[in-house]
């Protein structure tokens, strides 16, 4: 007979609390400087103490939660500063993830971009800002995924991560009834085997957003 750890039930509820948590603050479900309790966290979720430690720890190291000094845990209110290196960073990785796709780009992967883009102009009709945020990335993911490059597709997701909540406030500001135009654009240069077209609508598309917070 194999004994179960007794460890094994604990890591399951972290894991399962951590990506919980990771998603909710991806998708902008929890807004900007919004303090968490553990007790609160581990209420809502219906776990006890020791996942919730792991789990907000394992965030605060990723940068979605901040901890102040006097253990306080919420989400970041980034600075301008903050906010304009991570826009740098997008424009670095995910150019490049799209390049590296772009060989990879058949016509079942644009298909399903255009029904991702279709599902986008109706979140934006239903001004469900979460909704936005969620389908916006998994239109950026989908492509990503095609790059085969994991280490760097774990880089954007991380930067995805700590812009959540602060791409949630963003998201009043943009006053769009469409899609975004420069999803368009990144269809029709893969469609085209355009990289550099494709590359500059990605830039574009990932920093034109942000540069509304710094303005």
């Amino acid at each position: 007979m194999v004994l179960q750890r007794p460890t094994e039930p604990t890591t399951a509820a972290h894991d399962r609390l951590y990506r919980s948590l990771r998603t909710q603050i991806m998708h902008g479900e929890i807004l900007p400087g919004v303090a968490l309790t553990l007790r609160g966290v581990g209420k809502a979720h219906g776990v006890s103490m020791t996942p919730v430690r792991e789990a907000v720890r394992r965030l605060v190291a990723e940068g979605a939660l901040t901890l102040s000094s006097s253990g306080r845990v919420s989400t970041p209110e980034l600075s301008n500063e903050r906010i304009e290196e991570l826009a740098a960073l997008r424009a670095l990785l995910e150019p490049e993830l799209s390049s590296r796709a772009l060989p990879r780009a058949h016509l079942a992967l644009i298909d399903r971009l255009e029904a991702i883009n279709a599902q986008i102009t109706k979140v934006i009709a239903d001004e469900d800002a979460v909704a936005y945020i969620r389908t916006n990335l998994e239109f950026h993911r989908t492509l990503y995924l095609r790059a085969q490059a994991p280490a760097m597709l774990a880089m954007a997701e991380t930067v995805w991560l700590q812009l959540g909540p602060t791409m949630r406030s963003l998201y009043g500001r943009l006053g769009r009834t469409d899609a975004p135009h420069n999803h368009r654009l990144m269809i029709a240069a893969l469609k085209a085997g355009d990289e550099p077209g494709l590359r500059l609508a990605v830039r574009t598309d990932v920093t034109q957003g942000l540069r509304l917070l710094v303005g």
